[in-house]
């Protein structure tokens, strides 16, 4: 098993196992980020050139953008006062953190600022901050955890709730993604994964493990845990240039920060407060009324391996759980799909992995795949069979990424992920209604009648009744096959 059981402690945690469907488990204590670190997630100093940040998104469909401002008129009367004598809150402040304990952080100016976004989390967002504090339950023992290896301010912690609300499924304006709202070509730049099939963004461990290793590289960077966050939202050449500007032979401190806000976009020069605020209220949510009734448990779970190709619906089948359980916990496999020719490592729910090889072992291989998959017929193109099956091309080529799109042979087998929200059936047969109202389906080469009935959530029996067919029957491509009675 493997999971947060709460900060911090001994845990225990998975190794990968080169056995498909093995379940695995072991007393050391971080294997996985091990693991992750051996393999060389690494920031390239091109990398640090492009932005990380939300750019003024909205996490779930909803909730509240993330924007420097919020709707509707801002109540300044809510706002203390400040003054020389500092009689406001303090900024939440931590002995061995160097962010929050940072001299830069009693400039009256920024004081004020902080202070003003206070208000906001706690009247406009009240609601929302009590939600993100909800699912910091679930993944913030595995950030501090992070964070300690990594040597960085436990402070950071507080970031998500800034950036995405703690949702791994939060998509900006600007497209970036995850917890941590990295844009594609930043997450690829530091050894994630981003294509058709998987989306490590919205993986909370990997991107949890890349947003470290971008701060850390950041931090290097700029010596400045302030410049570090205004780099993170902004971008970090954007930092370089002002520094050059208005401090050129200095070396870059907090203080700098202070010194290059005014020219910094509004969203970013308000990101370290509004950060600054978020960790105040996070840390006495009691004292500000935004404390959430209930806390998330920490996640826990087994780590199972499949080889090649499986549908997650499978996965969940040979599990003896939902295929909503597996999504929960895998996030990233955005088509519901594992890649191709490689090994994948799959998150169950604590106690789910046990007997899970030997169920898997049991389903054949030509059966672990319940989503679409396309025998290219003379004259098809990539783009054809994308539009027919209703999904992206990109989406289609991420799928088959050892297929070249130029040399596309008829015969060759196609794997086709689901369209956004749907099953991978062809929009023509989407059309000719619902399983069990008198939809017809055509045959293709490969159809079963297994696969058939559970494509549509139909049982074989009754296909095989509607279309006066015997038990063994043999379907013939261009069959049209009765989907109701």
């Amino acid at each position: 098993m493997v999971g947060w059981r709460g900060p911090p402690g001994p845990f225990i945690f998975a190794q990968h196992s080169l056995q498909p469907g093995a379940l695995v488990s072991s007393e050391s204590r971080r294997p996985w980020l091990d693991r992750r670190l051996a393999a060389g997630v690494r920031v390239p100093i091109l990398a640090l050139a492009l932005v990380v940040g939300s750019c003024g998104g909205a996490p779930v469909p909803g909730e509240p953008p993330f924007v420097a401002r919020p709707p509707g008129p801002f109540n300044a009367d809510l706002v203390p006062s400040v003054d020389e004598t500092a009689a406001v809150d303090p900024p939440p402040e931590t002995p061995a953190d160097p962010l929050l304990g940072s001299p830069a952080a009693r400039d009256t100016a920024f004081l004020r600022q902080v202070d003003e976004w206070t208000v906001r989390w706690t009247t406009d967002y009240a609601e929302w901050f009590a939600l993100y504090l909800e699912r910091m339950g679930e993944y913030g023992s595995m950030v501090d955890e992070v964070l300690e290896e990594e040597g960085l301010p436990p402070s950071l912690r507080y970031l998500p709730i800034v950036e995405s609300g703690y949702s791994p499924y939060a998509v900006s304006r600007a497209a970036a993604a995850g917890m941590w709202q990295f844009m594609a070509g930043t997450a690829r730049s530091i050894g994630m994964r981003v294509d058709g099939l998987v989306d490590e963004r919205r993986d909370p461990i990997a991107s949890t493990l890349g947003a470290a290793h971008f701060l850390k590289q950041l931090h290097g960077r700029f010596g400045s845990w302030f410049l570090a966050l205004a780099a993170y939202n902004g971008g970090p050449n954007r930092i370089d240039r002002l520094l050059r500007l208005h401090a050129p032979l200095e070396r870059p401190s907090d203080e700098h920060y202070m010194r290059i806000r005014g020219d910094l976009p509004s969203e970013t020069a308000e990101f370290v407060a509004k950060f600054f605020a978020a960790a105040r209220v996070a840390q006495a949510p009691d004292r500000y009324g935004v404390a959430p009734e209930t806390l998330r448990s920490p996640i826990s779970w087994d780590e199972v391996t499949v080889e090649d190709a499986a549908s997650l619906d499978v996965v969940a089948e040979a599990a003896g759980i939902t295929e909503d359980e597996v999504l929960a916990l895998n996030p990233h496999i955005i088509r519901r799909v594992t890649p191709r020719g490689a090994a994948t490592a799959i998150r169950l729910p604590a106690g789910a992995g046990d007997g899970f090889a030997e169920a898997f072992a049991r389903i054949p291989p030509d059966r672990r795949i319940t989503i679409a998959q396309h025998t290219v017929a003379r004259g098809e193109t990539m783009w054809d069979i994308a539009r027919f099956y209703g999904i992206g091309l990109d989406e289609l080529q991420g799928a088959n990424p050892n297929v070249d799109p130029r040399r596309l042979r008829p015969g060759y087998e196609l794997l086709v992920p689901r369209a956004p929200g749907g099953t991978a059936a062809p929009q023509r047969l989407a059309a000719n209604g619902a399983a069990g109202l008198g939809g017809v389906h055509v045959v293709r080469s490969g159809d079963t009648l297994w696969d058939l009935a559970r494509h549509y959530d139909l049982r074989v029996d009754d296909l095989l009744r509607w279309n006066q067919l015997n038990d063994g029957a043999v379907l013939r491509p261009g069959q049209e096959l009765k989907l109701g009675g």
